[in-house]
């Protein structure tokens, strides 16, 4: 009997782990439309924000040959046409819809989560780390009470379930514990990095913003070790890993740390979205390879050890 890929997150059935990650593609109808037939199990779209944002002047991505360093600036259409096409994607989509909800405070988050709710996403992802955008994401996420009052706000809303996702700097499990005490279902853990990249010709900061989000394989270590120290405080927690998925290998190591499902992001740069069905098909491999029924099966198996 073929081993099954499903798994339950947070009451999210998704018909494998894969999901595209927040911030890379989610932005119109026919690239999550793309992402589906690629094989993904679901699609998280851009962080939409209540007002439209343009974000940040080029440069904005640059690749450092070990991993990615981008700062978009969260560029968006605003929540009000992000809606309609969310709308849209309920209706021809198959695969769940995880809107990622941005905001300067309490007040802009709730806004957009109400908005998003009302357009029939299936899941909410509070973007609260995103580190190279004043005002947003990482600024209001590094008070642990703030971004526990809005993860509970925004909880008290929803029925569907509702996912944080942190940052390496929001880690600590006392951290977590609060946010996790709000009523959110879930951790996506970790967003991209703070950093910056320097050229030595011009002898000026690379990108327009001088700081940005690293990302990529170089990242995958210190997500997983979040991942695993978060699962081993929190067992009952269903987590989404993300930072460096590249292939199967790297989904089933952030599986065997305590994940349910994983991200994959900026991997799509190198890899295109075939990426999504290489991932899957190496999983379907290894667990009939090893004899396990499902994938479920494999969650925090490396605690066991």
């Amino acid at each position: 009997m073929r081993a099954s890929l499903e798994v339950d997150l947070a009451g999210l059935r998704l018909r494998n782990p894969t999901i595209l990650a927040s911030g890379i593609l989610g932005s119109s109808l026919s690239l999550l439309k793309r992402v589906e037939e690629a094989g993904a199990g679901a699609a998280a779209t851009k962080t939409i924000t209540a007002d439209p944002r343009e974000g940040y002047p080029n440069p904005v991505f640059v690749d450092l040959g070990f991993g990615y360093l981008n700062a978009m600036g969260l560029p968006n259409p605003g929540v009000e046409e992000f809606s309609r096409l969310i709308a849209e994607a309920r209706r021809l989509l198959k695969i769940p819809v995880i809107a990622s909800v941005g905001g300067g405070g309490g007040e802009e988050f709730l806004l957009v989560a109400e908005r998003v709710l009302e357009a029939g996403c299936d899941a909410i992802e509070l973007n609260l780390s995103c580190p190279h955008v004043s005002g947003y994401g990482l600024e209001v996420g590094s008070d642990p009470e703030l971004a526990s009052r809005i993860a509970g706000s925004v909880k008290s809303i929803s029925s569907k379930p509702v996912f944080a996702k942190i940052s390496i700097h929001q880690s600590e499990l006392g951290v977590v514990e609060k946010v996790i005490g709000s009523g959110v279902d879930g951790i996506t853990a970790i967003n991209t990095i703070r950093a910056m990249a320097i050229d030595v010709d011009s002898m000026k900061p690379i990108l327009s913003n001088i700081y940005g989000g690293l990302s990529g394989r170089c990242i995958r270590p210190i997500a997983l070790a979040v991942v695993y120290r978060i699962h081993g405080e929190f067992p009952d927690i269903p987590i989404i890993g993300v930072g460096g998925v590249e292939d199967w290998k790297s989904a089933l190591e952030f599986i065997l740390a305590g994940a349910s499902a994983v991200g994959i992001g900026s991997e799509i740069a190198r890899k295109d979205l075939k990426i999504f069905s290489e991932t899957v098909q190496g999983l379907e491999e290894f667990l009939a390879e090893r004899g396990f029924r499902s994938i479920t099966e494999l969650r925090g198996y490396a605690h066991k050890i």
